[in-house]
């Protein structure tokens, strides 16, 4: 009985010194919109495959500049589809490896329970102090939320109100913190969110802006590294697609 035990836990130890020679680890850069639904996601890869994932996050546009600059990232998770489609294009990411993981959902959003009503009239009718942005020249997001608000005739007159994060991520802190009451952001994170704010939302309707087609690629430096491809493979998949979905995004 004691030799079958220790031959038992020679052959699991050998097996998970197998698993562990096989496993891998990639630096993904990810859209702040996507962090969320990115950590359950990569949970489930990481459980499945053995291989583990280090995330950075900020608006695509500053990501896109990090990559030019050199940092070491294996994969994109982008908010859009041009900066992926400018890294292809430039040799800096690998041909063919793009496509839509998800179609994002702008929200507007505050902690006030009665304050966004169902068609986003408050934004004309002007009773707050503060309207939080992401940056349109960084952000898709905040790109997104600048086009709404032109076809809502409503930019010119807000512009002395309008706070801009970086990124989506501290758009949505600046609402989450109470320094401004509302803020367009995106659905995921609002979604993500539910169980520790309260409050209102109305979800832009998609006609009001451009597709927020968000786009990964595996970049150069990813070409050769088996847990990046297996992550690219795995977003792809069932599993990952229906975290996607469970946090409002769009699927192609």
């Amino acid at each position: 009985m004691i030799d079958n035990i220790k031959q038992f836990f020679v052959a699991t130890c050998l097996l998970l010194a197998a698993a562990s020679a096989h496993a891998g680890q990639a630096h993904v850069a990810v859209a702040s919109n996507f962090v969320p639904a990115l950590e359950l996601v990569a949970k489930k890869f990481e459980a499945g495959s053995g291989h583990r994932l280090t995330v950075s996050s900020g608006s695509s546009g500053k990501l896109y500049a990090q990559i030019k600059n050199g940092a070491p990232f294996d994969v994109l998770l982008s908010a859009d589809a041009e900066r992926p489609q400018k890294l292809e294009a430039e040799q800096m990411a690998v041909p063919g490896s793009r496509f839509t993981y998800a179609l994002g959902r702008l929200a507007l959003w505050s902690l006030q329970a009665s304050m966004v009503d169902g068609e986003g009239r408050v934004l004309k009718q002007g009773q707050f102090k503060h309207l939080a942005i992401a940056n349109p020249k960084t952000a898709p997001y905040g790109e997104a939320a600048q086009e709404a608000l032109r076809k809502m005739g409503v930019w010119d007159g807000l512009q002395a109100r309008l706070v801009q994060g970086e990124d989506i991520g501290q758009t949505f802190q600046f609402v989450a913190s109470g320094n401004a009451e509302l803020g367009l952001v995106s659905l995921a994170q609002v979604k993500a969110a539910q169980g520790k704010f309260q409050g209102s939302y109305w979800v832009v309707p998609q006609a009001l802006h451009q597709p927020i087609a968000q786009q990964a690629v595996l970049l150069a430096k990813g070409r050769n590294n088996p847990a990046a491809r297996a992550f690219m493979e795995f977003l792809k998949g069932k599993e990952a697609r229906a975290v996607i979905e469970s946090f409002g995004y769009g699927l192609q």
